[in-house]
């Protein structure tokens, strides 16, 4: 019986990789999500995917992001960086909603 590995930040590098490669468009943002949910385990990595989706990438306690200003383990594609009415916000929270 062998655990498997937990490795957010390789979990991160992949979501947000997706994510920017989607570009700007909620659309396909979504099916990526989609698409990528069935290899990549939504479940154990809930958090991560939360904190990317949210905020751009994964989150210290506390609340400051790991990145290091690092553009390839972060993305705009998401809540903090949506424009700032309440369109844009609902769109983001049915491209969560998958």
């Amino acid at each position: 019986d062998e655990k498997e590995k937990f490795e957010p930040t390789v979990f991160r590098d992949t979501i947000v990789q997706g994510l920017n490669e989607a570009g700007n468009d909620l659309e396909a943002i979504a099916k990526f999500l989609d698409a990528a949910g069935s290899r990549l385990d939504y479940r154990r990595y809930a958090d991560t995917l939360f904190d990317i989706l949210v905020a751009g990438s994964m989150l210290a306690p506390g609340g400051t992001r790991i990145d290091d200003n690092d553009k390839t383990k972060m993305t705009n594609h998401c809540v903090f960086f949506a424009d700032e009415d309440h369109d844009a916000i609902r769109n983001y929270a049915q491209v969560g909603r998958g």
